[in-house]
């Protein structure tokens, strides 16, 4: 660390990227100036050094993948692009291997620039393969900022003061939120799913049903039970099971996919952020093979959609996460980091829940354990005090410590950026 505060050159940039770049929430003004990015770190203008246990979740392989920039390096020198009316080994080597790492009959692949398109690519496939214009969705999710992914998105920072938006779009409760209308206990989730069902069986044009199976924000982790009966009363009622894995797939939560810790197989499945190894970026819509439904119509047709770079780059990243083992580095150093969060949490009142997966655990702030109250200003000091340290992470729903390191991380790093985290409470 080379002090905690900004030199003169830093809040000069800062001050032209305010004056240059329109402002929105969460990312414009920004925080600091970032020079490099490698490993687990983010190093700025500065020289300060940050463990990052945030990366928008593109970094599962670390930054600067050696073996994502050698791919990457390779093709730009043989394909740099690939005009959409014709396709490239590469591109077919991704798909194959994708269909090749997903289960059941999740055969037939799409991919986009970026994960809100796969969301509308989802979006548009569910309407045409059912007929049915209707999709259910959950309040508080994140699928994308775009029109349409906002409208069945469920946060209130991208939706308010939107105006109409995609009709058709249905909200239930999310399962986080179970517990404060249904009570706690195994017996909340069920309800839940009986009002989901209640909602169904008054809703007959519903084609599909959009969720995240772990949210990756304020990390909720449902049990077993709540996917694989969500799985049967999908089956039940005709619709298709779409499950928003963006953030979470690629060796997050200690596997490949974040649906197979829940032994169910969706209709579709979306992956992005971390697909393209940090580097470019990428996303993908796998689907059943009998959804290829759409041969009249264009889902994506986007310019980039096969692109050379990003699927080389992608390939690359699958590679390294099975020829390193990254499913059981996650699992692994994810019971580690558990027990050092759960060992906070008995020495600190602050801590009011610990929750979890493979490397991505959510540290929950409250001002009392008993009514809740969320710790939102303590949150928020913790956090700072952890970036003057050399931790960086993210604030979710006001009082939540989101924590997802690179999976690359070693056992030394994670060992400090735990210790950084327990010293600033």
């Amino acid at each position: 660390m080379a002090g905690s505060h900004l030199s003169p050159q830093a809040f000069q940039l800062l001050e032209e990227d305010s004056e240059y770049y329109l402002h929105q929430s969460l990312s414009t003004p920004c925080l600091n100036v970032i020079e490099k990015s490698y490993g687990i770190y983010l190093e700025d203008i500065d020289g300060r050094k940050y463990m990052d246990f945030h990366g928008n979740s593109v970094h599962q392989v670390g930054y600067g993948n050696e073996y994502v920039i050698k791919a990457v390096k390779e093709q730009l020198d043989v394909l740099p692009f690939s005009p959409r009316r014709y396709t490239n080994r590469t591109a077919i080597q991704l798909a194959k291997k994708l269909v090749e790492l997903a289960l059941g009959n999740l055969n037939k692949v799409l991919l986009a620039p970026g994960g809100t398109s796969a969301v509308s690519m989802a979006l548009k496939l569910a309407r045409k393969a059912t007929g049915k214009f209707k999709i259910m969705s959950m309040w508080d999710s994140f699928h994308g900022a775009s029109l349409d992914a906002i409208s069945v998105g469920g946060e209130a920072i991208f939706r308010n003061g939107m105006g109409p938006l995609l009709p058709g779009t249905l909200h239930v409760l999310p399962y986080n939120s179970y517990r404060s209308f249904f009570g706690d206990g195994h017996a909340s989730h069920e309800k839940g799913l009986d009002y989901l069902e209640y909602v169904l069986e008054r809703e007959m044009d519903v084609g599909a049903i959009i969720l995240e199976p772990i949210r990756c924000t304020d990390v909720q982790v449902p049990p077993k039970e709540y996917h694989q009966r969500l799985r049967r009363i999908c089956d039940s009622h005709g619709i298709l099971l779409i499950y928003d894995e963006i953030p979470t797939a690629l060796g997050r939560t200690g596997k490949m996919f974040a649906f197979e810790n829940y032994e169910v197989v969706p209709d579709i499945v979306l992956l992005g952020k971390g697909l393209g190894g940090g580097v470019f970026p990428l996303a993908a819509m796998v689907a059943r093979e009998d959804l290829d439904v759409t041969g009249d119509i264009a889902l994506g047709h986007f310019t980039h959609e096969k692109s050379s770079i990003g699927c080389a780059a992608a390939l690359a990243t699958l590679q390294y996460i099975e020829d390193y083992g990254l499913l059981e580095r996650a699992n692994s150093l994810g019971e580690y980091m558990k027990s050092r969060l759960l060992e906070m949490q008995k020495q600190y009142e602050l801590i009011g829940d610990v929750r979890g997966i493979g490397l991505l655990y959510g540290v929950e702030l409250v001002l009392d354990r008993k009514t809740k109250v969320k710790a939102i200003s303590e949150a928020e000091r913790i956090m700072y005090k952890c970036m003057e340290k050399g931790l960086s992470f993210k604030v979710s729903q006001g009082n939540v410590l989101t924590l997802a390191p690179p999976i690359t991380i070693t056992d030394q790093e994670l060992e400090e950026a735990m210790n950084i985290l327990k010293a600033c409470f």
